[in-house]
């Protein structure tokens, strides 16, 4: 089966990727940088913002790491067998160091926020450990390393956002880019070694966001993936503002002036003047009145400032030029609201399509996970969605065989799958994680062999429910922004539709990758449509 799940936030394909980009011949000091990632599309983002911070001290990057200076990993804590995977690559590099001794090996991101100090113990070859939050001090830490000693800097941050860095575009196809939004997660859900190893939410400040997609749209970017452990939570306030007329020729603009921001909503005393545009189409009343009443997430804010949430965030993106698609990951089940359904139906170039993590279909271990939501609520969602964008594809994540998971209760998951149709899902088995309060609280006690007899159940159903998902867009016009040539012939360009599906159609000379062409289709398999171009 080719059951491919299209953009994923954890592609297989990209898992120890080598980041390359062009050498900077006025800043290079000679030393050669090789970086690899692995896990999710954050890290991949982060490794962005690492290879930016270094290329401005120098550094030039390889994509062989036998002629590298300094050896980066950018690691996944999600489950044990990525883990392992960093540790199986380490050894890999042994010989270069053998060979160079002044090699600098560092482990950088998740990983290397869970075991902190301990992995130099246990890791003979690193030299550098670095937390999510510390890549501003990775020159720092490589002038120790250079000094003979071996650096750590794991400590996490309230309110880094790297927003004033503009990564590095590394490995791009130029049309396609993830953009971050927020860092940290709150959500403390028991299986996740997130909150711990990314820290506390924060939000970067929505004029950073825009500013950031707007130049990668003059770049010829015609997709930005906005990204967040849970954008739902998307919050910036600013205090006091003072709200105009904006001077922009767009009708109905306003700009908040701020002198306090803050991506916790709290002061930050000195801080430059912000300007952003909150929306269009809106009166200076309900400008006002935003300042009071806020998302349904936030509830009423008693005489506090603009507060930005995820619903206008999408709309300030949107707004930037209607050829600029807009996607996002991941939404949270007890987050997601009807103003963000509803921005999403108003702005075609907003893409239907919503992630919507499940986990579990039962109540019960969606209390045990504490998830904070059960299956009624979490139906009610769907049912919001089905309502307000009937067309909106949804795709999941599946855990199965959480601790004390019954036989009933993985059915529960099952139909709950019956109930939605998802589009595409991301399909596990539980691994326990060290340090999280499942960990803490729970026996895993789900025998592997049952797991793995759950876990093919639900992927055969997931099979089966994609391909009529796809099967529902046979003879339909889909609208695709074309991302190159298909991976398996140069005859065949690829792209995806709005739904977020992978469609495959004939090369035309008439049109080419960053171009939105209308394609009929004629057919599909388990992961793909398959047409032709009709304009």
């Amino acid at each position: 089966m080719d059951l491919l799940i299209p953009d994923k936030l954890h592609d297989e394909s990209r898992q120890g990727e080598a980041l390359v980009l062009e050498q900077v011949n006025d800043k290079n000091n000679g030393r050669k940088l090789y970086i690899e990632s692995y896990g999710c599309a954050m890290n991949f983002s982060d490794s962005e913002i690492v290879a930016s911070i270094l290329s401005e001290q120098g550094f030039e990057t390889t994509s062989d790491y036998t002629a590298a200076d300094v050896i980066f990993i950018n690691t996944c804590s999600i489950r044990e067998n990525a883990e392992q995977r960093v540790r199986n690559r380490l050894k890999e590099f042994t010989i270069s160091k053998v060979k160079n001794p002044g090699l600098v090996i560092g482990v950088l991101g998740c990983m290397a926020e869970r075991l902190k100090s301990k992995f130099l113990e246990e890791e003979k070859l690193v030299d550098v450990v670095v937390g999510p939050d510390a890549y501003r001090d990775l020159p720092n830490l490589i002038e120790q390393v250079d000094g003979g000693q071996r650096a750590v800097n794991v400590l996490l941050s309230r309110e880094e956002t790297y927003a004033d860095i503009s990564p590095v575009r590394l490995n791009s196809n130029g049309i396609n880019a993830f953009v971050s939004i927020m860092r940290g997660c709150d959500n403390m859900c028991s299986f996740c070694v997130v909150p711990f190893t990314r820290g506390r939410e924060r939000s970067r400040d929505p004029q950073s966001i825009v500013k950031e997609c707007t130049d990668l749209f003059k770049q010829g970017y015609r997709e930005v993936i906005l990204l967040g452990q849970n954008v739902d939570s998307y919050k910036w306030k600013s205090e006091s503002p003072k709200v105009r007329k904006s001077e922009s020729p767009e009708a109905g603009s306003y700009t908040i002036e701020d002198q306090k921001v803050s991506p916790t909503g709290g002061d930050l005393e000195g801080a430059e003047s912000q300007k952003l545009e909150v929306g269009s189409r809106k009166s200076e009343d309900e400008v006002q009145k935003q300042q009071i009443k806020v998302s349904p997430t936030v509830g009423d804010l008693e005489g506090a400032g603009i507060v930005v949430n995820f619903a206008n965030l999408l709309e300030m993106v949107a707004l930037i030029n209607p050829d600029l698609r807009v996607r996002f990951s991941t939404s949270h089940p007890k987050d997601i609201t009807d103003e963000v359904l509803y921005t999403i139906k108003k702005h075609d170039n907003i893409c239907n399509y919503i992630h919507l993590p499940v986990q579990s279909g039962n109540s019960r271990v969606l209390e045990l996970m504490n998830r904070t939501y059960d299956r009624e609520w979490y139906m009610g969602r769907i049912n919001a969605i089905r309502r307000i964008i009937p067309e909106c594809a949804v795709s999941t994540d599946v855990i199965t065989g959480f601790c004390s998971e019954t036989e009933d209760e993985h059915q529960d998951t099952l139909s709950m799958m019956d109930y939605v149709h998802y589009d595409f899902a991301y399909m596990f088995m539980y691994s326990e994680r060290p340090g999280t309060l499942a960990a803490k609280r729970y026996t895993d006690d789900i025998p592997d062999a049952v797991k793995r007899s759950r876990l093919k159940e639900i992927v055969a159903k997931q099979q089966e429910h994609s391909y009529r998902r796809l099967q529902l867009l046979v003879g339909t016009t889909q609208k695709v922004l074309i991302e190159g040539f298909s991976k398996k012939s140069d005859k065949d360009y690829c792209g995806r539709s709005d739904q977020n599906a992978m469609v495959v159609f004939p090369v035309a000379e008439n049109y080419k990758p960053g171009q939105y062409v209308n394609i009929l289709i004629d057919r599909s398999t388990t992961a793909t449509l398959i047409g032709r171009v009709i304009s």
